[in-house]
């Protein structure tokens, strides 16, 4: 009699964390981990890399909407069945990516994408998707409806997320508020408040836990105060910085407004520390009106920056790496906008802030 087979040994699950990513993993590239020769550019959307092995995975990335229905998700899923054997990945863009070592599979799954109404770009030097928070679908605390933002400009920018147009790639990103999903990008929109809550003191005392809402404000601007016989909240709007901290542990401190939030826009952003430093962004734009469903006045600024960076711009340079070339007086002449008080930080404790971070001296 032949020896029993070994028993396999499973990996033990671990209760938190990322899973084990790869069981999702397409073979081929689990064969050839960490063992990549090259990859190539083969057309917007689509990439090839080459092991050292000689084996070969081809890539092929379409845009999404990110928030996705049912109906949607089994079309996509559809599709990753008949042409890459169902091996698929999201972007943290909300690209998703379709892998398949068959080369006779990628037209076909490009011209699938396509007719399903999914763009295949993304890649390379072009914008692609817009990463962006919940919006008013998900979110408890937005200013504003930060995937309706996304929408609106990427209609605008479809062909440059489908070609290779740009300098070098371009990562653009919205944000509902700037307490917990303020944008970093080469291009971010976030929201800003620009008037301190307005306070409905009915409520206060039997909504909210008061001392949770005085500790949650960074610069220490809300004590507490009787109102009417009642126990409420006070702002001091001398030190409110209007960032809307307030308003989650406390819906009574309604800090959102149709004419006083508004969205501001930042360049320059860089995570990555690939080729020079991770820089951050700096504002270009305030005061832009938060004018849904459309934002015309926030996409017609992104796209003159974007337009005056395509022009502008030498080859493979990120947009932070333009502007610190031609200089921030140059930038505000080509693209126009008004320099104004608002991009001057004259915030009077921003400099003890800042020193008592274990990054920053000066």
């Amino acid at each position: 009699m032949s020896a029993p087979a070994a028993k396999k040994v499973m990996r033990e699950p671990i209760e938190s964390g990322c899973p084990d990513g790869f069981q999702y993993m397409h073979p081929t590239m689990r064969r050839n981990y960490g063992q990549w020769k090259y990859h190539e550019d083969v057309q917007p959307g689509v990439l090839v890399h080459v092991a050292y092995s000689g084996e070969k995975i081809y890539t092929v990335r379409c845009g999404t909407q990110r928030i996705l229905d049912v109906f949607t998700l089994r079309k996509l899923m559809d599709i990753g069945d008949q042409y890459s054997d169902g091996y698929i990945h999201f972007t943290i863009r909300s690209n998703m990516e379709f892998q398949t070592d068959d080369e006779s599979k990628v037209q076909p799954l490009v011209a699938a994408l396509e007719d399903a109404g999914f763009p295949v770009g993304g890649t390379r030097n072009s914008i692609t998707s817009m990463s962006h928070t919940q919006g008013w679908l998900h979110c408890d605390i937005p200013g504003t409806d930060a995937s309706g933002v996304v929408k609106a400009m990427m209609d605008e920018f479809y062909d440059e997320f489908k070609s290779w147009n740009m300098p070098n790639r371009v990562h653009m990103t919205t944000s509902c508020c700037q307490i917990n999903c303020g944008g970093q990008g080469d291009i971010a929109i976030n929201v800003q408040h620009t008037k301190p809550p307005k306070i409905d003191h009915s409520l206060v005392g039997n909504v909210c836990e008061r001392p949770s809402v005085v500790a949650r404000c960074p610069v220490a601007a809300i004590r507490p105060a009787m109102v009417d016989g009642k126990p409420s909240l006070e702002v001091d709007e001398k030190k409110c910085i209007c960032c809307g901290a307030c308003y989650p542990p406390c819906p009574p401190m309604q800090i959102n407004d149709h004419q006083y939030t508004q969205l501001a826009i930042w360049i320059g952003g860089n995570h990555s520390n690939a080729r020079g430093k991770p820089t951050f962004q700096r504002l270009v734009a305030a005061g832009i009106p938060n004018n849904p469903p459309r934002w015309p006045e926030a996409t017609a600024v992104v796209k003159k920056i974007l337009e005056c960076y395509k022009e502008g711009g030498r080859d493979w340079e990120r947009m932070n790496e333009w502007v610190e070339r031609i200089g921030w007086p140059r930038f505000f002449e080509v693209t126009g906008l008004p320099f104004t008080k608002y991009h001057i930080d004259n915030w009077r404790g921003a400099r003890n802030n800042l020193n008592s971070s274990t990054h920053i001296r000066f």
